[in-house]
């Protein structure tokens, strides 16, 4: 396989033909590509399986990182595969704003309605996307609103759990493989605090002092009354408690408007804000029910 540098086993093997099989059958696609470790890799199978009837399409808006706008371009120029950038309006949306638990859908609606207002202009015909057999069984209100789009996932009709995808990503050689999860900015606001363009961008400037300060994996939940909750790796707090530490994270998030600044004991762990999302809305949009 071309570009392969990194042994499968017989079973991984099976599930990559079968993905490259499934993205053939489909002929020309539309990737939602965000850049991460899993859209990469449908985007580089997708390449692979049909060429230049293959296209990654990237949404730009204020709830995604400049820092992963560049990477998303940089990495579609190394796979090869053609890259468009939309822009998506879901802060027009007042439904998006509202977080209310349902934000997810409404963004994910806005994207793939956009993809589908260019996809006849690029010739394709189905929009796949990278979600694996992990995103099940959880609260992900997006994937409904895939189901409304027909969008396919051929990560999961080819049986990949997430561990299955970051070995084909190295199988592929692609720089994303160990890369951590990057869920938009976004999500980092609180439900029930509403989403703004000022608020995500307050998130990611306080983000990319942390990861300036050596912290790969982290997040700022910004929750009511301004308040930044810092989730890092257990083995960084003690760090970030120093007192010199401190009183630079108090400074900085201070002046970019956060009240009150916190470090959560608990570490990081994805989804922390589900938490906080009323239980009707959660079982509504469980992926058991889609």
């Amino acid at each position: 396989m071309e570009g392969a540098n990194y042994d499968l086993t017989a079973e991984l093997t099976g599930k990559r033909d079968r993905l490259l099989e499934l993205l053939r059958g489909l002929g020309r696609v539309a990737v939602a590509f965000s850049g991460g470790v899993d859209s990469s890799v449908v985007a580089k199978a997708a390449w692979l399986a049909v060429g230049d009837n293959a296209v990654a399409i990237t949404a730009d808006s204020p709830s995604v990182p400049r820092a992963e706008m560049t990477a998303a371009r940089d990495l579609a120029a190394r796979i090869g595969i053609r890259h468009v950038v939309i822009a998506t309006e879901e802060f027009n949306h007042p439904q998006y704003r509202r977080n209310d638990g349902t934000r997810c859908f409404f963004c994910k609606d806005e994207l793939y309605r956009q993809i589908e207002h260019v996809m006849p202009a690029l010739g394709l015909t189905t929009i796949c996307s990278g979600a694996n057999l992990d995103d099940l069984g959880d609260f992900r209100p997006g994937l409904k609103a895939a189901a409304k789009h027909a969008v396919r996932h051929p990560l999961q009709e080819a049986g990949c759990r997430k561990s299955d995808v970051r070995a084909l990503a190295r199988h592929w050689n692609l720089p994303t493989a160990d890369k951590p999860a990057s869920p938009c900015l976004s999500s980092r606001i609180a439900p029930g605090v509403e989403v703004t363009p000022e608020r995500v961008r307050r998130v990611e400037l306080a983000e990319a002092l942390l990861k300036n300060l050596g912290l790969r994996d982290c997040r700022v939940r910004l929750h009511h009354g301004e308040l930044a909750r810092i989730e890092a790796p257990p083995e960084e707090i003690v760090r970030l408690a120093q007192p010199e530490i401190r009183r630079r994270l108090t400074q900085h998030f201070q002046e970019l408007g956060f009240v009150f600044v916190t470090i959560d004991l608990e570490g990081l762990r994805s989804g922390s804000l589900n938490v906080l999302v009323d239980v009707e809305t959660r079982r509504l949009f469980a992926t058991d029910n889609q």
